[in-house]
């Protein structure tokens, strides 16, 4: 199985499209952990008038109230990629839990879980962290783990469909009836046979994090101000787009970067697990 895992890697690393969507996330990577170091001024600070031109001492311009666009740019990444992270992490683990779980106990507890995912599922990922936001208050940590919920029912179902030729294998059996706890069963025997799916949906789910994260930055729902956030600086300074079109374009840049390399390399370990099964 490591094997197996190995080679899917290595034949999706092979490809000119990984490789690309690797540059692209190591670029957003370096902006988002050396870019605080190198921005000229406090991200909060006004350096100027609003939605002033590009010049060599503001090499952005300014935004709409003023603030460099740069040194908001080079701080702004930050909370998106954390917040993608957790909730892509939290949709999968519990999404597999959910799934693995279904697969194994089969009847009434397959049946119980895949309804309540199809309830899940029925709400538009956007309404349903907006929803709970809206009760609960605005909160960055709260809105990483909401949009990881909503993830849940989608990887679920991804992970039973793919477990479920799975949980009657041999040997899965033969753990079965020697009582290997279920905890251990679905980790040691029913995990590994998975490992490809589930490292697609991961990519897949960690790109759709950082869309619906900026998404929820441009509503007014992600990062609160004054900090500096990518999805929040496109959502302040879009009526100023046509006089300082970088305040709102250099942010779409970057997050067009991330969530593209994403896919890029997502869709790589896709194409490489189906030529590996004979799918592709």
């Amino acid at each position: 199985m490591r094997t197996r895992e190995v080679t899917v890697l290595g034949r999706a690393l092979r490809t000119g499209q990984a490789r690309l969507g690797l540059t692209l996330l190591a670029m957003v990577a370096l902006v988002v952990a050396f870019g605080p170091f190198f921005a000229p001024y406090a991200p909060d600070a006004i350096v100027g008038p609003p939605l002033e031109t590009p010049s060599t001492r503001l090499l952005l311009g300014t935004d709409i109230l003023g603030r460099d666009v740069l040194s908001r740019l080079l701080n702004g990444g930050f909370a998106l990629s954390w917040m993608a992270v957790l909730a892509a992490a939290l949709g999968v683990v519990l999404g597999c839990v959910v799934g693995l779980t279904a697969a194994y106990r089969g009847g009434g507890v397959d049946a119980v879980l895949m309804r309540s995912m199809d309830v899940l599922l029925s709400f538009p990922e956007i309404i349903f962290v907006l929803l709970f936001v809206s009760m609960l208050g605005r909160s960055t940590l709260l809105t990483a783990v909401l949009v990881g919920v909503a993830f849940v029912p989608g990887v679920s179902r991804v992970m039973r469909g793919a477990a479920l030729p799975v949980v009657g294998s041999e040997y899965v059996l033969w753990a079965k009836a020697n009582g290997l706890p279920l905890r251990r069963l679905l980790l040691r025997e029913v995990l590994p046979g998975v490992t490809s799916p589930l490292m697609v949906e991961t990519g897949m789910r960690l790109v759709w994090a950082v869309s619906a994260i900026a998404s929820l930055s441009y509503l007014g729902f992600g990062i609160a101000p004054p900090a500096a956030d990518w999805g929040r600086m496109v959502g302040e300074n879009q009526d100023g787009l046509p006089v300082a079109p970088l305040a709102v374009l250099a942010p779409i840049a970057l997050i067009l970067m991330m969530a593209l390399g994403g896919n890029l390399v997502a869709e790589s370990v896709a194409r490489a697990v189906g030529r590996t099964e004979g799918k592709v």
